[in-house]
């Protein structure tokens, strides 16, 4: 793709210098969404302003430092890398010329109760590791492989289109598609059907927590992120994920986008229907020929606009609609390192109570399950040496759930550190604490303004996808666009990506501005 690309930047920069670069394009927040739109349409031509709330990019993608510790806020891992360095192709650059990609291999460690299985991309040494911990179910694994590749080339072509209007929703592509969705059946329903082990099933079905769901909920075609680990792999950038975000704001300002930090936005201007610019808390006003909102989704249609603007998504809509879990987060920085795997899941002894409780928004006992990224093994920067930056999350309910979470903060923090001392093997980590910062769900909304909490944004339902989704081109405003979690691919960073990019696509179209991309869908 790189090649392919590269061989016709000259003629599309010859192209793009006919475009006079007069037309504004305003961008609120500086997520990884909003970024992947500002470095390409401003290398495109166009005029780009970035306005982020905090005084540093990434949103949920940044970073913060705890003494000598720093830690991710949010995404812990890059997956489906091949979007994010097309994205920086289609910005004029490289990944690798900008950060020191690191394949993890095995990817992770899953901790069950009696067991654990460490699953990896290199397909022997899978079928090795399925052997050892499930004697007998090796052999399913290249029908897996198979079968999820099928539903993968069916499927993510129709997440890179945009489905701003009818038409493109009833695309034949999307109809040939309709096979693969696997429908009426979840997520677990399929990996159990193919493994007929419910350990090993979970361990090609816990990603449905990316999407914030249930293995039991979310929808069966999303068997197609196992796939995409397993036949591509996962990378850690060292620095820290947020090294993504940041290398996407120089390669944003090297091409002409002005980021202005610390510059929160009070509302969207709109008259007569369209979006016209921005007013900042400071009373500032910036008027822009297109707006692409980079907020969490529900935040921004609840607080953004004036009351009565949006109808489809008023706030007395947004009540009504399904969203992701939340997550408790504690963040520690170690005076030692323990001999724990880059990443490591501690499934709960009784992981289908644990996961109802969560999305029944119940809130969970201590049997929990617990997230662990012990990055220091692989990243030498994140820490001094002999020292180590735990990063630490647990799913929970959203806000729905009622919990008082100032309450209830310091017995979950108990509980949690204790699981990861007798179950993580992580004896004495009490003593060893330099540093800690804990994030509950409440967190979330008051610090990083995420509707009830709901980290992983909107639910991944059948009937809050694709058209159904809030759509790249806003239906509800005109020259309004959405970048992030909250609208069409959906969330995790791949898709966040690919948000912006469709952002970025449509507006170059509207303003017949040549460009080469490899997404030819949007």
């Amino acid at each position: 793709m790189k090649r392919a690309l590269w061989s016709v930047r000259a003629t599309e920069r010859t192209a793009m210098k006919k475009f006079s670069g007069d037309k504004h394009i305003l961008i609120t927040g500086a997520g990884p969404g909003g970024l992947t739109a500002a470095m390409i349409l401003a290398r495109r031509g166009f005029r780009v302003s970035v306005y982020e709330a905090k005084d540093q990019v990434g949103g949920r993608n940044g970073a913060f430092r705890l003494g000598s510790y720093t830690f991710d806020i949010g995404p812990t891992f890059l997956m489906l890398r091949s979007i994010l360095d097309e994205v920086f192709e289609e910005a004029g650059t490289h990944t690798d010329d900008l950060m020191d990609m690191r394949r993890l291999e095995p990817m992770y460690r899953l901790q069950f109760k009696d067991r654990f299985i460490e699953p990896a991309t290199n397909h022997g040494r899978m079928e090795a590791e399925i052997a050892r911990c499930f004697p007998g179910q090796e052999t399913r694994y290249a029908r897996f492989f198979e079968r999820e590749k099928q539903r993968f080339d069916a499927l993510y072509p129709c997440l890179q289109k945009s489905y701003h209007s009818l038409s493109a929703f009833l695309s034949l592509r999307l109809m040939k598609a309709v096979p693969h969705l696997a429908l009426g059946r979840s997520l677990y329903d399929v990996m159990y059907k193919n493994f007929r082990e419910q350990e090993l099933a979970l361990s090609f079905t816990f990603q449905a927590k990316y999407l914030g769901m249930s293995p039991w909920e979310c929808p069966g075609l999303f068997a197609i992120i196992p796939y995409i680990e397993h036949a591509f792999g996962i990378y850690h950038p060292i620095g820290g994920l947020s090294r993504i975000s940041e290398c996407m704001a120089e390669t944003a300002r090297i091409n002409g986008a002005a980021i202005h930090l610390g510059a929160p936005v009070k509302q969207i201007i709109v008259r007569n229907g369209k979006a016209r610019g921005v007013e900042l808390k400071s009373g500032e006003k910036i008027e822009a020929d297109e707006v692409i909102i980079n907020a969490d989704f529900s935040y921004a249609a609840e607080t953004l606009f004036a009351p009565g603007v949006l109808k489809k998504y008023s706030p007395e809509k947004l009540k009504k609609k399904k969203f992701s879990c939340s997550t408790f987060m504690i963040y520690l920085g170690l005076d030692k390192q323990y001999a724990l795997p880059h990443h490591t899941i501690l499934f709960a002894k009784d992981y289908r109570k644990n996961v109802d409780d969560i999305f029944h928004l119940r809130e969970p006992g201590n049997d929990l399950s617990v997230y662990i990224r012990n990055a220091s093994v692989t990243d030498p920067t994140l820490a001094p040496e002999g020292h180590s930056a735990v990063y630490v999350l647990v799913p929970m309910p959203n806000l729905r759930s009622g919990t008082d979470w100032k309450e209830k903060r310091a017995a979950f923090r108990e509980i949690i550190l204790g699981i990861m001392e007798t179950r993580g093997g992580m004896s004495g980590l009490r003593s060893h604490i330099m540093q800690e910062k804990v994030m509950t769900p409440a967190d979330w909304r008051e610090d990083l303004n995420v509707y009830a909490g709901a980290t992983f944004n909107l639910a991944h339902s059948l009937d809050q996808m694709i058209h159904l989704r809030p759509r790249n081109k806003f239906e509800e405003v005109d020259h309004c666009y959405l970048a992030g979690g909250g609208t069409h691919p959906g969330s995790g960073l791949p898709t966040i990506y690919e948000s912006g990019r469709i952002a970025a696509n449509l507006i170059s179209r509207k303003y017949k501005v040549p460009f080469v991309s490899a997404n030819h869908f949007a």
